[in-house]
């Protein structure tokens, strides 16, 4: 088995992102995964950790974390920090990500010098995307001159979510509930992500940031995402264009019909089984190309 590691870094506002890096097992590693967690999501949850172990018996070093407002600690039963969740917004988790490519490049995560690739699984596919336009875009220290790859799964196209009656609400309260299904617990999304949405509505453009990339894109969907429509598949991949290859996988769902949780002795379903190889196969296609 893979060797895994844990580590933190400083994330957004000076809080924590809590991370895992899953080691290859051999010499001459492929190159880097990143993998982003999505809304309400964590590095622990269903698929993510058996992807990170597929990636790295193919040959990957592996990243997944917890961005730094994701309410998650590695005390999964619960979000053990819900007050940061509230103050959570796309800004905070573009900077996260940047720190962990900048840590990945610099040295202080595993993996420098090689080829990078950077996964997202639903609101983590558009911080993802965001991300990743916004660093090839920009000369900012050389951040960046790694990556050759971006992989969404179910991702949005779109930066706001919510219904007129909870963007009334959150205008009038200052923020808006989003309970957990997973724990049961009151979660609430703070004003200052839909403020930071307006302000920077250019910027928070998943589309634009798609026209705008640089580097070969997979975008993959499940015919049965009740949570974020597949129309966000197209739309995504025709911003994109050429650059980009859309992947619609047959009877999958929001979370690609992973469990949760899913062990790493567990049997894994066939169409979880289908989206983990299409994941790792187009990195594999990337780095070597």
């Amino acid at each position: 088995m893979p060797e895994v590691l844990e580590w933190t870094l400083e994330g957004a506002d000076g809080e924590v992102i809590i991370g895992n890096t899953h080691l290859p097992m051999t010499d001459e590693p492929l190159g880097v995964l990143i993998l982003c967690h999505g809304f309400k999501g964590y590095k622990d949850y269903g698929f993510m950790p058996r992807l990170a172990m597929e990636g790295a018996e193919t040959g990957f070093v592996v990243h997944r974390f917890n961005f730094s407002h994701s309410g998650m600690t590695n005390k999964i039963e619960t979000f053990e920090r819900a007050d940061l969740f509230e103050k959570d917004t796309w800004g905070k988790q573009i900077d996260d990500l940047k720190t962990v490519i900048g840590a990945v490049e610099c040295g202080d995560l595993e993996g420098m010098g090689l080829p990078l690739v950077v996964f997202g699984h639903s609101r983590g596919g558009m911080t993802a995307t965001l991300t990743v336009s916004e660093i090839l875009n920009e000369d900012v220290d050389e951040l960046g001159r790694s990556i050759c790859g971006l992989i969404t799964g179910a991702a949005p196209s779109y930066a706001c979510f919510l219904s007129v009656g909870e963007l009334e609400e959150i205008r009038t309260n200052g923020k808006v509930l989003s309970p957990s299904g997973r724990t049961g617990e009151d979660l609430y999304v703070g004003l200052g992500w839909l403020e930071e949405i307006e302000a920077e509505a250019k910027r928070f453009d998943p589309i634009r940031a798609m026209r705008k990339m640089r580097c070969p894109v997979c975008i993959l969907h499940g015919t049965e995402d009740n949570t974020v429509p597949m129309k966000c598949a197209h739309e995504l991949a025709d911003g994109a264009g050429e650059r980009a290859m859309r992947v619609i996988i047959p009877k999958a769902d929001h979370v690609f019909c992973s469990p949760n949780p899913l062990g790493e002795n567990d049997a894994i379903p066939a169409i979880t089984h289908t989206f983990i190889s299409d994941v790792v196969k187009f990195a594999e296609n990337c780095v070597r190309g």
